[in-house]
């Protein structure tokens, strides 16, 4: 099995684990992203309201799109993210420096590497992520989508291919500026503990990889939350004056939101998203970590 088979392989399985752990979690973020100030007191408060309105289903509104598109961005990380390990790898083997294979990788290569990752995946999680918002904050009693399919094939009919990449431009500076740090941070961790062990990656315990991948989970919302408040903004925001466009653009999104709700709009669904980070980014690194391990045995 080629290596950028396995590397998809294993990123899908990443994927999946991350999805099906952290989605009640990312709708509750989503609602308190998108909703006006003051509509909820707190996370417990939205997803309280949540549970009792729409019933516990609700928690995974919208998951078939993250399940299947999430389950394809993450493989796509993954594979880029190899990919430019071992690009990088082969240019350290070349200077003489890096270790064994040359793949002790230093902060700066391991950074690129996550920034690679995460605008490929940009190209996919973009639109995935605005159906899924569009189909997490839609009225239950009079939906404007009937489901995932429904949604792309009604967007794109109304408003083409720039529709359904609404919110692009805070997409990939979320997914360049946050994939780095992410990346950057699980690696590390990972050299270290095989530096002072003296084991092969293969060796390092799974509950480690979910530790490593719950800190890299926090240092990318650390870094990303503002960006990703504005990205639910505008993928919530309507296509036109005439269907209630609040925001011309990202940063005029970034001004109005600022001057009419302050700061504190900026961190609106952070609690969830804490919450939810070292969960579904442990089941992300330890997903893919397991498949490997299975897949470099074929």
């Amino acid at each position: 099995m080629s290596n950028t088979i396995k590397d998809l392989t294993a990123g899908t399985a990443g994927g999946i684990a991350q999805v099906l752990v952290g989605q009640p979690f990312d709708i509750v973020k989503v609602r308190m992203q998108t909703s006006a100030k003051g509509t909820y007191n707190g996370m417990l408060h939205c997803a309280g309201g949540i549970l009792k309105n729409e019933g516990p289903l609700a928690f995974y509104k919208g998951t078939l799109t993250p399940l299947l598109g999430i389950g394809v961005c993450v493989s796509i990380q993954f594979g880029a993210l190899e990919y430019a390990k071992r690009l990088f790898a082969a240019q350290n083997l070349a200077l003489g420096r890096g270790g064994e294979a040359g793949k002790t990788l230093t902060g700066q290569q391991l950074f690129l590497s996550g920034v690679f990752a995460g605008l490929a995946n940009g190209v996919v999680s973009g639109p995935v992520e605005h159906i899924r918002i569009r189909l997490q904050t839609q009225s239950n009693t009079n939906p404007t989508y009937a489901g995932p399919g429904d949604a792309i094939k009604k967007i794109w009919s109304a408003h083409g291919i720039k529709g359904v990449y609404k919110g692009q431009v805070a997409t990939l500076w979320r997914e360049a500026s946050g994939y780095g740090v992410y990346f950057l941070t699980y690696e590390k961790l990972v050299q270290w503990e095989m530096g002072k062990k003296g084991i092969r990656r293969d060796q390092i315990n799974p509950i480690n990889s979910v530790l490593y991948g719950a800190t890299a989970g926090y240092a990318l919302w650390a870094i990303i939350y503002p960006i990703d408040m504005i990205k639910s903004r505008m993928q919530t925001d309507g296509f036109s004056p005439s269907t209630g466009q609040k925001y011309k653009s990202t940063l005029d999104c970034v001004k109005t939101v600022w001057r009419t709700e302050g700061i504190s709009a900026f961190t609106r669904g952070l609690g969830p998203t804490l919450i939810r980070s070292p969960f579904a980014n442990g089941a992300t690194f330890l997903g893919f970590e397991m498949a490997m391990r299975v897949l470099d045995k074929i």
